[in-house]
């Protein structure tokens, strides 16, 4: 038999603040996803539909289930697909009442799946998009941080809360960049890997009213359940393993990383089951 699979503790009043839903296991049984969720105490998910053809499935998921809000555009993967059809499309889909923001959008020059100039054109028509239907943005940068802020700065998000640096893999340098922009920055289960130490000076940095939890799921599961598909649940072992860093408790963390999300992305406070907020 193999060994069985931890239980992620229970911090109650968590947000998976990024997750991708509608990929195996999780779009299998959706409401099984998020019942695991909730008995690790996440009351909310933010799923990200990144692609043309998961946008309209990103609706479809946080219509379907009350804790469940979304966020549309195209990641820096799928660059090559911006053109002003699709931005029309983002613009009319982000007025959705669940949708929360704008993204991913950003440069990733590790893989270069998109060339770096359609990434450059595309993260800056989701800036002015951002900014002129007064959303934040959800930023996905790798190994492009000093390119990407200068993008973002000329552009010109909104001015209040402009928006995340989502699943944070640079360091302390790079974090100080993006806070002095006003964004918070979010971290993921990568956060929690022995060879993070870069990461987790950063996580040390970031303050109180700017950090942010995520899981990214399906990718990047945390110690200890590093080599198996994410799940929202699992943002309970970053939380607690982050709060270590951070000289907090895991419950003061989860607290200020849910207070964060919620002012960011506007998200409701949810209803207890007598209908109490």
């Amino acid at each position: 038999m193999g060994r069985k699979r931890p239980l992620p503790p229970r911090i109650p009043g968590l947000i998976d603040a990024h997750c991708h839903l509608d990929y195996s296991p999780m779009v299998d049984d959706v409401e099984a996803t998020l019942q695991e969720a909730r008995r690790a105490g996440v009351e909310q998910v933010v799923h990200v539909g990144c692609s043309r053809s998961s946008q309209a499935r990103a609706l479809t998921l946080a219509e379907a289930h009350p804790s469940v809000f979304a966020v549309v555009g195209i990641h820096p993967h799928e660059a090559r697909t911006t053109d002003d059809e699709a931005l029309a499309a983002i613009e009319q889909r982000a007025a959705h009442p669940k949708v929360v923001a704008i993204g991913e959008t950003g440069l990733d020059y590790h893989y270069n799946l998109s060339e770096p100039e359609q990434q450059r054109s595309s993260l800056a028509a989701h800036v002015a998009m951002a900014r002129r239907l007064g959303l934040p943005l959800v930023l996905h940068i790798r190994e492009a941080h000093d390119e990407a802020l200068a993008i973002v700065e000329q552009t010109g998000p909104r001015e209040t809360m402009p928006g995340m640096v989502h699943c944070f893999t640079a360091g302390p340098r790079e974090a100080e960049a993006w806070l002095r922009l006003g964004f918070h920055v979010s971290f993921s289960g990568i956060a929690t890997f022995p060879k993070a130490e870069e990461i987790r000076e950063a996580v040390r940095l970031v303050p109180d009213d700017r950090i942010m939890l995520e899981t990214d799921a399906p990718y990047l599961a945390p110690v200890p359940m590093r080599g198996t598909k994410n799940v929202p649940a699992n943002v309970a072992f970053t939380c607690s393993r982050l709060a270590e860093t951070r000289g907090q408790d895991p419950d003061t963390l989860a607290r200020l990383a849910t207070a964060n999300t919620r002012a960011l992305l506007g998200l409701p406070t949810p209803e207890t089951a007598d209908g109490s907020a």
